[in-house]
Order: structure tokens, then C-alpha cells, then sequence
């Protein structure tokens, strides 16, 4: 991040909504708009020796320092030493820490029940010569395969299961042993923990998510602390071209504004609909950190202001699963979560998840809890018939 990028930083003291609100925002300037609009500019004016912050396109825009901005503000907030990168989806973030930090001969340690394209990139490490071990989220079980790995990686909750780990307990131990961590932060957002607090070298996200929550832009990030590191990943974004466009810069850091409303609806309402789930004699297998007797609620409560949005539950059978889905009227059958409006999905139609046949995501939105929970029920009872 540029020193331009480091001179309005929020105070620590101020709530989230303020943060939120605030975040990434340049000096005001007489006749200025708050947010300046998308910088589209594929290189900039440049006489003489190429100094300053913008050159080219590829390597830096306006639109993106003050996003980086805003999204550093979030994840660690008060502090001028970080460093945050955008990227052009959640993938090319990940990508590009796995990639700039491993060589051929490390050992990467990885969730086995973590996003459903960890296999994909599993499969390109050990092609490149680099040994992958991996463990559940659950039970911190990733300590027990750390020995002499290089990097591990952490995804808490998991996507889709919603297993917790202990997150500070496995970043003292990797460090002990000399292992990087990266942290995914996608299902908590900074606004539910901030793995820089809890001693990672690295947090991780898809922007696609809750953080920008209206489906509509594609977008990644890493945070990161060390210096080193960090210009290993840039110089990994500036050689694989993995860049935001400027619109979907701007968009991204337009929706931030509005992060701390959206997640704190769509965390009290998720916990409405997890404990009216939670009654229903077809639902087996029910994940949510907030729930008080869910196996990851302790150890959530410890690392977590929020618990995210997303839900998790078994019904009997694909067919019945299928039912359920159809029959809803205020959710929409799609693949992501985070967004304004709700979704669900019988995770099992992509395969790579190690779950049963019907087994339902379901992220809550943004809609009134008690229609919300309505048109769950309504549709539980349809798909029995």
C-alpha cells in the first residue's frame, strides 16, 4: 500500500458502523465528491523517471489504494504497518498467497473441508513439487500434521460444514515451529474476527461474499503485516495480471459503507432461523457458531464478535432436499453466500464437498426475519408432502 493510502486512517476507538462508514475515504476536498468515482486508466501520464505511486495499470490505481484502504481499516484497524492487496476474485487471492510463499520441496498445510476448490489447487501445488498434508477444521487437528511444513492454512468456519478451530492456539504453535499462517476470513468478515489480532501472518477473502454483499462484483484481498511476504504477493499479482477492474473496485468499497448493517441483520437473523430449525424433526446434522450448543460455539465465542450469516443442515434425502429448494419463494437457489438477498443450495450437486446427499447451505439476507423463517417452514412442510 502507498503512503497516500496510509493518511486518513480510522481510529480504533470508533464502533464498526462508524469504521465501516468512514473506511478508505481521501481527504475531503472543496467541491471533491466523498468517494471519488472509478479511476479507468490502463497507464498515466509518466515524464522522466517513473516515480510515484501510478504508472501502469497492472501495478496500481486510485480506485484500488482507497479500497485497500478501507479493507486494511477493517481488518486491522489502528494500525499503519499492514499492507492490503485487492485481487480480481477470492481465488486469485488465495492463489496468490499459496504461490508467491511456497516452493518446490515446502509443505503446505491445508483444511481438508474447507472450500471446494482447495482440491483444485491441492493438485496444481503437487504438480509445482510441494507436499500438501491436511486435517479438519475441527479439533485444531491441523497441529497435529504442522512438522516442518512452511505454511499453514486455516479456514474458520469452514465452507461449507461451519467447524471452528482455535485460531490463536494454532498460530502459536505454527510460529513456534517457524510456520506462516494464513487465515480465510470469507464466512466471518473482519467485522466477525480479524485474524491479524490472533497472531496470522496473513488474512485472506473473497470479496464476493458478505463483505460486498449484493452478487454483483467478484472480488478478492489479503491483508498482511510483514513487509517480506507481502512484496511476494503483489509481485505474484503484477506476473499473473490478477487484477480488479476499477468499477468493481468502486462498487466494492460503496457497499462497505453499509457492511456493519448488513451483517448484524443477517447475524441476528440467522440465529432466528438456526433455532427454528433447530425444532424440526426432518433436520439433522444443524451448524451455526452462534447457536449456545453448537460443538463450535465455545471456541467461537473466544475469537468471534458475529458469527456469520451462513446455516447448515441435513435433510433426509436428495429428493426431499431438492423439494425444500423448490418450494421457497424469498430464497433463491444459488451458489454463494453473504449476499442482501438469501440463498440456499444442495451443496452435493458440485461435488468435492464431503457431504451427505442432502445436505442444504443456506445464507440468510437481509430480509424480515419473521417472513424469512415463515417461508422456511411453509417450505419444509410442501417438500414432505
Amino acid at each position: 500500500m502507498s503512503d497516500s493510502a496510509r493518511e486518513t486512517p480510522v481510529d480504533d476507538g470508533k464502533g464498526d458502523g462508524t469504521r465501516a462508514v468512514r473506511a478508505g475515504l481521501p481527504k475531503p476536498v472543496k467541491h471533491e465528491p466523498t468517494l471519488p468515482g472509478p479511476v479507468f486508466a490502463a497507464h498515466f501520464h509518466l515524464p522522466g523517471e517513473p516515480t510515484g505511486a501510478y504508472t501502469y495499470g497492472r501495478d496500481e490505481n486510485p480506485t484500488w489504494t482507497l479500497l485497500e484502504r478501507a479493507i486494511g481499516e477493517l481488518e486491522a484497524p489502528g494500525r499503519d504497518d499492514v499492507e492490503t492487496l485487492v485481487f480480481a476474485s477470492g481465488m486469485a487471492a488465495i492463489s496468490a498467497v499459496l504461490f508467491s510463499q511456497l516452493s518446490a520441496g515446502d509443505t503446505v498445510v491445508l483444511p481438508n473441508d474447507g472450500y471446494q476448490v482447495l482440491p483444485l489447487v491441492r493438485a496444481q501445488l503437487e504438480a509445482y513439487g510441494v507436499q500438501v498434508r491436511t486435517a479438519p477444521t475441527g479439533g485444531d487437528a491441523q497441529l497435529d500434521v504442522l512438522d516442518g511444513a512452511k505454511l499453514l492454512w486455516i479456514e474458520s468456519p469452514s465452507n461449507p460444514g461451519l467447524d471452528v478451530c482455535d485460531i490463536r492456539r494454532l498460530v502459536e504453535a505454527a510460529h513456534a515451529r517457524g510456520v506462516l499462517v494464513a487465515v480465510d476470513n470469507t464466512l466471518a468478515t473482519p467485522l466477525g474476527q480479524r485474524p491479524l489480532e490472533l497472531g496470522a501472518d496473513f488474512a485472506v477473502a473473497s470479496g464476493t461474499k458478505q463483505l460486498t454483499g449484493h452478487g454483483d462484483v467478484l472480488l478478492g484481498y489479503v491483508v498482511g503485516g510483514d513487509a517480506g511476504a507481502m512484496t511476494a504477493v503483489r509481485r505474484w499479482r503484477k506476473i499473473v495480471g490478477a487484477i480488479p477492474g476499477p468499477m468493481e473496485a468502486w462498487l466494492a468499497h460503496r457497499s462497505i459503507a453499509t457492511l456493519q448493517l448488513r451483517v448484524d441483520r443477517q447475524c441476528a437473523s440467522a440465529l432466528l432461523v438456526a433455532q427454528a430449525l433447530r425444532e424440526r424433526p426432518e433436520v439433522t446434522g444443524l451448524r451455526y457458531p452462534g447457536l449456545p450448543d453448537d460443538p463450535s460455539h465455545e471456541v467461537a465465542s473466544r475469537q468471534m464478535r458475529r458469527y456469520g450469516c451462513v446455516v447448515s443442515f441435513t435433510l433426509p434425502t436428495r429428493a426431499r432436499a431438492e423439494a425444500f429448494l423448490d418450494a421457497l419463494r424469498l430464497v433463491d437457489d444459488a451458489t454463494s453466500f453473504g449476499g442482501v438477498r438469501s440463498t440456499a443450495e444442495r451443496r452435493g450437486r458440485w461435488g468435492g464437498d464431503a457431504v451427505a446427499e442432502g445436505f442444504v447451505r443456506l445464507s440468510v439476507g437481509a430480509e424480515d426475519p419473521e417472513d424469512l423463517v415463515a417461508d422456511l417452514l411453509r417450505a419444509l412442510d410442501a417438500s414432505a408432502r
